[in-house]
């Protein structure tokens, strides 16, 4: 075979050539010539191709032992989408994932691979659709509208995953830091002013604390993905389906996927809502918001070093400049800032593409495929490399720390219940007044013994409330 043959397959519009050796027929061929839109397509999305071949498997199960589908075609289908739901052919998945026509082009492109692996591992050759058809044996009893947001459920549920993981390996290295540095005391600081005293292990096990918190809400998230209008076809009626298929090729996709999915109790709102996805698309978006915060933190804490806070060191991982020797920049927080920016303009795009479904369906769904699959990859690689490649190697400038401490009028307000509001308010004037350090200025005042003062300030849990933060 030369590498110009091709086989003639035709659709709705006529005759059209595809290339030979091809999985893929018509519709991805007209698909990719009207969408040229990303240059991505969708077999760069492997948790939704592997949740469109776990779906169609389920189908072809269900539809054969309701007596619907011949048990050899069956077999081979369900044979064709298990190869491909561990990672082969996905570079037969062709069209942009940005697409018109509500995610059809997508569940074509399945329909078509699956059918003439099918065709081959009977011992056809590719298009002989008479034997095994992309729309009345792979397509049976399913419609674009309810596979693509089935498999977009149920990619999504499995992407979150590896993201979880991560978050959770990034609270750990945060509680790791946290405990190493419990004991070394430093200035808090509100609005960017000193503040009252904390232990810089407080200061970062409270960032332990907020991605745990939203780990939590992930979870919520990705539970609400498990109610799926599988068995709705057009517009959750159920048109061209067994009543028993529903149930049957739900409980075989869960199988399938380890996915807990469940049918929708009414399949006609189900096919319309974009709910669920809205809201996982918002808790990526308050990771985002509060991920990008701590990286904030990290920039300021670590700004300098002569001429910043430089309360901490953030590992140096690269040369920061091709003109400033020595320089050094803080790269893995830009990072994940820049991907914190990007995952909050999606959650905008996949409001507005919700908003916009009409009457029974959304359309709009593969644009809100991209961003979240999109969001979560990035989010993933972004926490793993926050955690390994800076926070683990984050170190505390423990005698700055303390110097700032002492010189600080934050001081005052811990020493207050000893001397009382009126004499804390008079060291702090005076220290800011003459640039002394508290201990100088109560020796002026003479409100509170030196030793006294030396004795709280080894104290760092008195110094910051009495709190044992977990």
């Amino acid at each position: 075979m030369t590498d110009n043959a091709q086989r003639r397959e035709h659709d709705l519009l006529g005759d059209i050539h595809v290339p030979a050796d091809a999985y893929w027929g018509a519709h991805p061929a007209r698909a990719r010539a009207n969408f040229p839109i990303t240059g991505r397509p969708i077999a760069e999305f492997p948790h939704l191709i592997q949740a469109v071949a776990w779906v169609k498997a389920a189908a072809a199960d269900a539809n054969c032992q309701l007596g619907l589908l011949d048990q050899g075609v069956a077999t081979a289908i369900i044979e064709a989408c298990t190869e491909i739901a561990a990672g082969h052919l996905h570079d037969q998945f062709i069209v942009d994932v940005m697409q018109g026509g509500a995610g059809t082009s997508t569940n074509m492109n399945a329909n078509e691979v699956i059918a003439n692996r099918a065709l081959e591992l009977l011992h056809h050759g590719k298009g002989s659709y008479e034997i095994v058809s992309p729309n009345d044996h792979v397509n049976l009893s399913q419609s674009t509208n309810d596979i693509y947001p089935t498999a977009l459920r149920v990619g999504l549920y499995r992407a979150c995953g590896p993201l979880l993981a991560a978050m959770l390996r990034l609270q750990d290295a945060f509680t790791a830091k946290a405990e190493e540095f419990k004991n070394i005391l430093k200035v808090g600081r509100t609005q960017l002013q000193d503040a009252v005293p904390i232990t810089l292990g407080q200061e970062l096990q409270a960032y332990a604390v907020t991605i745990g918190e939203d780990r939590d809400r992930l979870e919520e998230a990705r539970r609400l993905l498990c109610e799926i209008n599988l068995g709705g076809t057009a517009i959750g009626t159920g048109i061209n389906t067994h009543p028993d298929y529903q149930h049957l090729a739900c409980r075989l996709l869960a199988g399938l996927s380890g996915v807990p999915v469940t049918p929708a109790d009414n399949l006609v709102e189900a096919t319309q809502d974009a709910g669920a996805l809205v809201q996982l698309s918002s808790i990526l978006k308050r990771i985002a918001v509060k991920t990008s915060k701590i990286c904030n933190d990290l920039r300021l804490l670590s700004s300098g070093p002569q001429n910043g806070f430089n309360d901490i060191s953030l590992p140096a991982v690269q040369a920061g400049s091709s003109i400033m020797p020595g320089k050094v920049n803080p790269v893995i927080p830009e990072v994940v800032n820049q991907i914190a920016f990007a995952a909050i303009g999606r959650d905008t795009t996949i409001t507005m593409a919700a908003e916009a479904g009409q009457l029974q369906l959304n359309a709009f769904e593969p644009v809100i495929a991209r961003c979240l699959f999109e969001s979560v990859t990035e989010l993933t690689a972004g926490c793993d490399v926050l955690a390994e490649r800076c926070v683990r190697g984050i170190s505390a400038n423990g005698d700055r720390l303390r110097a700032a401490v002492e010189s600080s009028i934050g001081l005052a307000t811990a020493l207050a219940p000893r001397i009382g509001y009126q004499a804390a308010t008079e060291l702090a004037l005076t220290a800011l007044t003459t640039g002394e350090t508290i201990h100088h200025a109560l020796a002026t005042l003479e409100a509170l013994p030196r030793s006294e003062l030396d004795q709280l300030l080894n104290d760092p849990i008195t110094l910051t409330g009495h709190r044992e933060l977990k």
